[in-house]
């Protein structure tokens, strides 16, 4: 995929303003033309990497500050939160949200921060897994540090398709003198895994599937290797709720853990060799198609992108219990309950459908969402349903979407939910809201 363009009109201005130069004079200094700057400052033209490094030689620039929308997830944080049912009768589209965050980044960002504290307000009991998933979101869910720590352990472990658990075991005796023990259930009846420095063993309940044995290992690693790191990134966000931080370190653990069981480079050549296909790449780096869809939403390495993939997770009553989003504007996942039209039952097999979300909504509306049951990592009774969804225009390079039409009238047509759904009449609604009921 290529590399989005990188437009930070606003940003350079406001540097030429704070210097106090004319155009003429930062144009000179950047080695471009009046005119061009001009462009880009207006957002007509993008920053290239030659004006990038000027700035960072001219000015001392840190180049990150060009991207100011970062803190608020970018355009697609910016079209999740106008596309609020708050604002459905103002039909603002996604153009004039890209709009809005070009002209004025620090009033969208002015917006972003009051949408979501007014949000805090309204949600007195909002649990803090919402606050872990706008913490994830935040970085859209690629955190290129751990990514590069895996990627070189993996690199000196060798790992394969065959030896991934027997690679992190005799990593673990040798370089931290860790022996693996499984303990039956009755001996570790609420963990899976657990240190035990005094017998210098990683115990592991029995009950474990073979790929979470695999990830079980790797977070250890994580936490024995990667402390400082994970640390440094958690310590620099900002929680309101107990209990997120601890929640999003751990996330960070696991996050490696994938990193180091698929490792970025050869995780993303193989994507592209089997046209994203989670059950062969399951097999292929000894995991469960859950761990390779989380996956799937991390590659964002600058030069060497995947697709653009979101992942689900719903338990059997129906309640989003797990987001991902990646580098996709998925709307669809910030309503719940969702439309009764986008059906999850956790089949046996990859179930895949073409979806269009309704007028109204922002954001590319026409996805390709791919469902099954959620691979458990022990015994568990429940079944969760596991969903991958894909904007429709990339669909062509993923292995699900064969046999299934991608031409906007053959969507299957869906709304925010019944309640605040404004299609006037469909087969499917299970509730009434305000928009639906007839006006005396």
């Amino acid at each position: 995929m290529s590399e989005p363009s990188l437009y930070a009109g606003a940003a350079l201005r406001r540097l030429r303003r704070r210097e106090g130069l004319t155009q003429a004079v930062m144009a000179q200094r950047l080695s471009i033309s009046p005119s061009y700057l001009n462009l880009i400052e207006r957002n007509q033209r993008p920053v290239t990497a030659r004006v990038v490094l000027e700035l960072v030689d001219q000015f001392d620039y840190d180049p990150r500050s060009l991207q100011e929308d970062g803190a608020i997830g970018g355009i697609d944080g910016l079209a999740r939160r106008l596309g609020d049912e708050r604002f459905a009768d103002l039909g603002i589209d996604r153009a004039e949200a890209i709009e809005f965050l070009a002209a004025a980044p620090q009033a969208a960002a002015a917006f972003a921060r009051l949408f979501d504290e007014g949000g805090r307000a309204i949600h007195q009991e909002q649990p803090f897994e919402e606050e872990l998933s706008r913490a994830i979101e935040r970085w859209r869910n690629h955190f290129a540090d751990l990514d590069e720590a895996a990627e070189e352990l993996a690199d000196e472990l060798r790992l394969t398709r065959a030896d991934i658990g027997a690679a992190l075991t005799d990593y673990l005796r040798d370089r931290h003198d860790l022996a693996i023990r499984y303990l039956p259930r009755a001996v570790m009846p609420e963990a899976n895994r657990r240190l035990d420095l005094h017998a210098r063993q990683v115990q592991l309940s029995e009950m474990l599937s073979p790929a979470a044995r695999n990830l079980a290992l790797a977070r250890q690693i994580a936490e024995l290797e990667q402390r400082d790191m994970i640390a440094d990134i958690a310590n620099g966000a900002s929680f309101d709720l107990p209990g997120t931080k601890a929640a999003f370190t751990s996330y960070l653990r696991s996050y490696y853990a994938r990193a180091l069981i698929m490792p970025y480079g050869r995780f993303l050549r193989a994507c592209e060799a089997t046209a994203y296909d989670p059950r062969v790449l399951a097999r292929r780096f000894a995991t469960d198609v859950g761990e390779v869809a989380r996956r799937f939403t991390t590659m964002q390495r600058v030069s060497q992108r995947g697709l653009p993939f979101f992942v689900g997770r719903v338990d059997p009553s129906v309640q989003l219990v797990e987001r991902l989003l990646g580098a996709s504007d998925a709307s669809l996942l910030d309503r719940r309950p969702g439309c009764p039209r986008l059906a999850f039952h956790a089949p046996a097999e990859w179930r895949a459908q073409a979806v269009m979300m309704e007028s109204g909504a922002l954001g590319p509306p026409h996805w390709l969402i791919a469902q099954i049951a959620a691979p458990p990592i022990a015994d568990e009774p429940r079944e969760d349903t596991l969903f991958l969804g894909l904007e429709a225009r990339f669909a062509d390079n993923f292995a699900l979407a064969r046999g299934v039409s991608l031409k906007p009238e053959d969507a299957v047509p869906i709304g925010p939910g019944c309640r605040t759904c404004r299609r006037a009449e469909c087969p499917a609604r299970s509730l009434r809201g305000p928009s639906q009921v007839p006006a005396d």
